[in-house]
């Protein structure tokens, strides 16, 4: 199993925090996770998920897109930081 958390506005943007997704051979690294996503979600998915500066963490660690993912895992994303 899968735990896939959405943070701050694209929480919002994208109306759920948290789901749950049976452990799947295709969620191969984070971006083949975000690719289903998307594919089950529409335009709205694509939008926030297709961001430049998307930040993925798995496990609370910040990674890369091809970071690969194994069973248990918990992802999630962040929309870009802003400052001032």
């Amino acid at each position: 199993m899968l735990t896939v958390r959405f943070f701050s506005l694209l929480r919002e943007a994208l109306d759920v925090d948290t789901m749950t997704l049976d452990w799947d051979t295709r969620y191969g690294c984070v971006e083949e996770l975000k690719q289903s996503l998307i594919a089950s979600g529409g335009v709205q998915w694509e939008e926030q998920l297709t961001h430049p500066n998307l930040i993925h963490a798995v496990n609370q660690v910040v990674v890369e897109p091809t970071h690969l993912l194994q069973d248990g895992d918990e992802i999630a994303f962040f929309p870009p930081m802003t400052g001032g």
